[in-house]
C-alpha cells in the first residue's frame, strides 16, 4: 500500500468522523431524542425536558465532550457502577502506555526503519509504501537493531508498572466495594443445583432436610425455583407495565382525560369488570379455589433452589465444599444478584450442563473457520497485483488512481467489518444455550468468546492469509510460528492501520451516534405513534466494546516496533473513545447489575499476551536480521513479563476469585452488633422470589364508565384515585397490588384449562 492510498483512508474515516459527531451534537439537544441519547437519566432520574425553541439546539458543538470529561471517578462510579470505572481504567490505560510508545517508536525507530537502506531507493513521499516505515526496511545485521530492543524494553517495562498499579488499585476498589456497600442478599445466598429427585419426598422437603442435618447451625431458609417460563415472562412484563406507570409521575398529563370501562378478559369472563377486594377475608375463597392449582407447583419444582444462610461466613463456606461424595449432586455456588438472575436458565439438568458447554465451543469453532472466507476475500482485496491477475476484467477499472486507492486503502477494512457485525450476537446466543445462571455471566463468556474471535480471525488469520497470498506457504510447523509471524506482521501493518481507522475511528463515531436506536426512535414514535419507555434502557455492550479496545491495544503492541507509524493512529482511537465511553456510560446506557469489575484479570491476562506476543515477533524478526545481542536480550524480555504475569495472578488475582473471612466475619459481626442482621435476614426470601406475594390489604375498587348517570360519589372518588403531576395523589398502591393479583388470575387460568 502506498502513502496516498493510506491518507485516502484517512481522510473519508476523518470526513465521516467530522460528520457523525456534529450531527449528534446537535441531535442530541433534539427534544424527540431524549430517549436515545439521554436514557439512563430518563429511567433513572426521572428527568424532564422542556420542548422549547432555540437556534443553539441547531448548532453543533463539543460542549458533550467537556461536559462528560468533567465528571470525576467518584461520580461515575456512583452513577455507572464498579465495572464501568474498571472499563474506563483500561481505557486510560490504553492512553499511557502508547502516549510513551509513540514518543519513543514514531521519534527514534521510525527515521531508523525508513532511512534503513539506502536513500536512492526512495521514491517520493507520498508515493512511497508503506512498507518503507516498517522494520523490514532495515539492513540485515544493522548496528541499529539495539534502539528497536531498548525501544521494546521500553514499553515493555512502562506497560508492566501501569499494569501493576491499575491491578492494585483496582483490586483495592473491589474491597471497598464489596466491604461498604449496603446489604446484599447474595452474600447470604447460595444457588444449589444438582438436587437429587427422590418419590418419597419433593424437592423442597429434601432441601431442607439435607442443609438442616449438615448446615443446622447456619441454615435459615430456602426458596425453590420452579419451571415456570411462561408465567414468568407475564410476570416480568407486568413489572415492566408497572415501571411505566411509576414513570406517569414525571409526564405530564391532559387533565380533559377521564376513565373508560376496564374489562377483564384473562378469566375468560363476558362483562365482568376487574374488581380488587378490600381485604383477607373477600380473598379467601379465591385462595381456596388457588389450592388445587398451588399442589400443581410440586410438580413444576427443578432441581435447582436458592438456599439461605445466617452469616455471610456461611454462605461462603457452603458455596466452596463439596457437598456430596457425588461431586454432580447438591452442587452450591453463590447466588448471583436478585436482579441478575437468569431464571430461564435455572430449571437447566445441572448433568447436561458440560454436554452444552462442550457443543457450544465446537460451535465457535465452527464459526471461526466458516469466518475464514470472508477474511480471505478481504486479504485478497488489499493484494492488488493478484487480483488483477486472478480477474482480468478489472485492470481497467483498477488501474484509475483514485479507484485503486479505494479498493486497496478502504474497502478491506470496511467489508471486514460489515462481517464481524454478525459476531457479538452469535456468540451472545452461544453463551446464553450454555447454561449460565446470571445475565452477567453470559455477558462475560460473550465477552471472552468476542476476544478470542477477534484476535484469531482480525489478528492471526489476515496475518497469515496475507502472507499466504503475497509469497508465504502455509505453516508446516509449530515451531516456524515466530518466524512466519515475524516476516508476516510488518507487511500487514498497513491493513491494520486501516483497520484502526475504519473499525475504531468510524464505530466510535457510530458508537455515540447511536443509529440503530435513532432510527427505531423514529419509527416508533412518528409511525407507530409509540412512546418513551424508560424500562427498555440498555445495559453498555463489555461484550463488545472490551474486545475491541483490547484488539487495539494487542495491534500498538506488535506493530510498536516493527511498525511505529500505527501508533499515531491508534493514539487519536483512544482519546476520541476515552470521551465517547464517558458520555455513553453517563447519559445513554444503564447499569442494571454489577460484576465488582471482574473483567478486569481478563484484561489484564490478554494485555500481558499482547506484550509477549510482540516480543515473540521482535525476536524472530531479530533472528531474520541476524542480530544475536537483540535476539538475548529479547529472550530475556519474555521471561521477565512471565515472571510479572505470575506475581500478579498470585498478588491480586484471588480478590477477584472470592472473599476472605476476614472481611466476611467482621462484616457480619458489625452487623450483627448494629441490630441489622434480622432484617437482612428477612429480605432474603422476598429477594429471590419468582413470583410477588400475595397482597394483604387490597383496596376496593371498580372502574365504571364516564356516564354521568352513575352519580357524583364515584366520580368524585375516580377524581382522587386518577391524580398526575397536576393534580395530587397518583394511585400508585393500587397498581402495585393490580400487578400482585395479577399472579391469581394467571394461576385461575391455568386451573381451568387443566379442566
Amino acid at each position: 500500500m502506498k502513502i496516498y492510498a493510506l491518507l485516502t483512508s484517512a481522510g473519508i474515516n476523518i470526513g465521516l468522523c467530522a460528520l457523525f459527531l456534529s450531527l449528534y451534537s446537535v441531535l442530541r439537544k433534539q427534544p424527540g431524542n431524549v430517549s436515545v441519547y439521554f436514557g439512563r437519566r430518563l429511567a433513572q432520574e426521572h428527568g424532564r425536558y422542556r420542548d422549547s425553541f432555540s437556534l443553539e439546539r441547531f448548532v453543533p458543538s463539543p460542549s458533550w465532550i467537556v461536559k462528560a470529561c468533567q465528571y470525576t471517578e467518584e461520580e461515575i462510579l456512583s452513577i455507572a457502577g464498579l465495572d464501568a470505572v474498571v472499563f474506563l481504567r483500561l481505557v486510560v490505560f490504553s492512553i499511557r502506555i502508547f502516549s510513551i510508545a509513540a514518543v519513543v517508536c514514531v521519534f527514534g525507530i521510525l527515521p531508523l526503519n525508513y532511512f534503513g537502506q539506502d536513500m536512492q531507493h526512495h521514491a517520493h513521499i507520498p508515493s512511497e509504501s508503506l512498507d518503507a516505515f516498517t522494520i523490514g526496511n532495515v539492513k540485515m545485521r544493522s548496528q541499529w537493531l539495539w534502539v528497536h530492543c531498548l525501544a521494546l524494553y521500553i514499553v515493555s517495562f512502562s506497560a508492566c508498572v501501569l499494569l501493576y498499579y491499575e491491578y492494585k488499585s483496582i483490586a483495592g476498589m473491589r474491597l471497598v466495594y464489596f466491604t461498604r456497600s449496603p446489604p446484599n442478599p447474595s452474600h447470604f445466598t447460595v444457588l444449589v443445583r444438582g438436587i437429587p429427585k427422590s418419590t418419597e419426598e419433593p424437592f423442597t422437603v429434601a432441601v431442607k432436610n439435607f442443609f438442616t442435618k449438615y448446615h443446622g447451625s447456619s441454615y435459615l431458609s430456602h426458596q425453590m425455583v420452579y419451571r415456570v417460563g411462561k408465567i414468568q415472562k407475564i410476570m416480568t412484563n407486568a413489572e415492566k407495565v408497572y415501571k411505566k406507570f411509576v414513570h406517569l409521575k414525571d409526564t405530564d398529563f391532559d387533565q380533559r382525560h377521564r376513565p373508560h370501562i376496564y374489562r377483564c378478559r384473562l378469566c375468560g369472563g363476558t362483562s365482568n369488570t376487574f374488581q380488587l377486594y378490600r381485604n383477607e377475608s373477600d380473598l379467601s375463597v379465591k385462595k381456596t379455589d388457588l389450592g388445587h392449582s398451588h399442589s400443581n407447583t410440586e410438580e413444576k419444582e427443578c432441581a435447582a433452589a436458592f438456599v439461605f444462610f445466617r452469616t455471610r461466613y456461611a454462605a461462603s463456606v457452603a458455596s466452596q465444599v463439596l457437598q456430596a461424595s457425588n461431586p454432580m449432586l447438591w452442587v452450591t455456588d453463590l447466588a448471583p444478584d436478585p436482579h441478575d438472575v437468569y431464571w430461564s436458565n435455572l430449571w437447566l439438568p445441572y448433568r447436561q450442563l458440560w454436554i452444552r458447554r462442550i457443543g457450544t465451543l465446537l460451535a465457535s469453532i465452527v464459526f471461526m473457520f466458516l469466518f475464514l472466507v470472508p477474511v480471505t476475500f478481504v486479504q485478497g482485496l488489499s493484494q492488488l497485483d493478484q487480483l488483477q491477475q486472478k480477474f482480468p476484467f478489472l485492470k481497467g477499472i483498477l488501474k484509475k488512481t483514485f479507484v485503486s486507492q479505494l479498493v486497496t486503502g478502504y474497502l478491506p477494512s470496511v467489508i471486514l467489518q460489515l462481517f464481524l457485525y454478525i459476531v457479538p450476537p452469535t456468540m451472545m446466543l452461544f453463551s446464553a444455550l450454555e447454561g449460565p445462571t446470571s445475565h452477567s455471566g453470559r455477558k462475560n463468556s460473550a465477552c471472552l468468546k468476542v476476544l478470542y474471535f477477534t484476535i484469531w480471525n482480525v489478528f492471526f488469520v489476515n496475518v497469515l492469509s496475507g502472507s499466504v497470498i503475497s509469497q508465504l506457504n502455509v505453516i508446516s510447523s509449530p515451531k516456524e510460528i515466530p518466524t512466519q509471524l515475524a516476516k508476516a506482521v510488518p507487511r500487514q501493518a498497513t491493513f491494520f492501520i486501516t483497520y484502526v481507522l475504519t473499525s475504531g475511528w468510524a464505530s466510535l463515531s457510530s458508537e455515540v451516534m447511536q443509529l440503530f436506536s435513532l432510527v427505531w426512535n423514529f419509527f416508533k414514535k412518528y409511525v407507530f405513534g409509540g412512546k418513551d419507555d424508560p424500562a427498555s434502557v440498555p445495559t453498555f455492550p463489555y461484550h463488545t466494546e472490551v474486545p475491541r479496545v483490547l484488539l487495539f491495544g494487542l495491534l500498538g503492541f506488535t506493530c510498536s516496533v516493527l511498525a511505529p507509524l500505527i501508533l499515531p493512529f491508534l493514539l487519536v482511537y483512544f482519546l476520541l473513545g476515552y470521551a465517547v465511553y464517558r458520555n455513553q456510560l453517563l447519559n445513554v446506557y444503564c447499569s442494571k447489575y454489577e460484576t465488582g469489575g471482574l473483567l478486569w484479570p481478563t484484561m489484564h491476562n490478554t494485555t500481558v499476551f499482547s506484550l509477549v506476543l510482540a516480543q515473540i515477533i521482535a525476536l524472530g524478526v531479530f533472528g531474520i536480521k541476524e542480530s544475536s545481542v537483540a535476539s538475548g536480550f529479547t529472550v530475556v524480555l519474555v521471561i521477565l513479563t512471565l515472571l510479572f504475569n505470575e506475581y500478579c495472578r498470585q498478588r491480586f488475582h484471588p480478590v477477584f476469585k472470592s472473599f476472605s473471612a476476614q472481611d466476611l466475619i467482621e462484616m457480619d459481626i458489625e452487623d450483627e452488633q448494629s441490630g441489622r442482621m434480622e432484617e437482612i435476614q428477612q429480605q432474603l426470601h422476598p429477594a429471590y422470589c419468582q413470583f410477588p406475594p400475595y397482597t394483604q390489604d387490597v383496596c376496593d375498587v371498580e372502574i365504571e364508565g364516564p356516564s354521568d348517570v352513575d352519580g357524583q360519589d364515584s366520580s368524585r372518588g375516580l377524581e382522587n384515585d386518577f391524580s398526575h403531576p397536576t393534580l395530587p395523589g397518583f394511585p400508585l398502591s393500587r397498581l402495585r397490588r393490580a400487578v400482585s393479583l395479577l399472579s391469581i388470575l394467571v394461576k385461575l387460568q391455568n386451573r381451568r384449562s387443566l379442566k
